[in-house]
């Protein structure tokens, strides 16, 4: 006799777990064929190392990868990538609005470009707009809305719930301070 598994002896909570945990593997497979930049989130104000990671995902080596910053994000700095030349673009004021690296992706492979930015000072959506050019010319554009099939990475500006609890305990302790110092010097006055 021939085994039959019975899904409706497994628990209703492991089913869904699994297909749950199925459906996560395939839009994370879907998600690494993107070019990405990460972190995913940051902070206001903050000095942001950032990483475009690339993959190749055709026959053909990636032979060109051109990222395009926001406008809200400062990007002062990048690391070298062995195998790849870095050319910056420059606005008329010499602001950094770009920038394009050269070299060669053989297939199955990803590369990541390091560089640092200095986050806006206040909430936003960073989104960071790239193109892929691979050997024989063809260019793809990671440039769509979050749902399209090639969409553009983005990166959300905001203050992490414990940043706002970390200055409370800052300024609790400043206070405690304050009162302890004031103390100190109205029992020193009335000796």
């Amino acid at each position: 006799m021939r085994y039959r598994p019975h899904l409706h002896l497994i628990p209703r909570p492991a089913l869904i777990g699994a297909t749950a945990f199925a459906l996560s593997l395939v839009a994370v497979s879907e998600a690494l064929g993107h070019a990405v930049v990460f972190p995913k989130s940051s902070s206001p104000g903050a000095y942001e190392k950032y990483v475009l990671r690339v993959p190749n995902e055709k026959a053909v080596p990636t032979t060109r990868v051109e990222l395009r910053f926001p406008d809200s994000a400062r990007v002062i700095s990048f690391s070298d990538v062995a195998g790849w030349q870095l050319e910056i673009i420059r606005d008329s004021a010499n602001r950094i609005v770009g920038a394009v690296w050269t070299g060669t992706l053989q297939p199955e492979r990803f590369v990541e470009f390091p560089f640092v930015a200095v986050n806006p000072a206040n909430h936003a959506t960073l989104t960071w707009p790239a193109f892929q050019t691979y050997a024989g010319g063809e260019r793809v554009e990671w440039t769509g809305p979050a749902d399209s099939e090639r969409p553009a990475s983005a990166t959300v500006i905001e203050a992490a719930a414990g940043d706002s609890g970390r200055l409370t305990l800052y300024a609790a302790g400043a206070a405690l301070l304050l009162s302890l110092l004031s103390l100190g010097l109205n029992l020193r006055r009335g000796q």
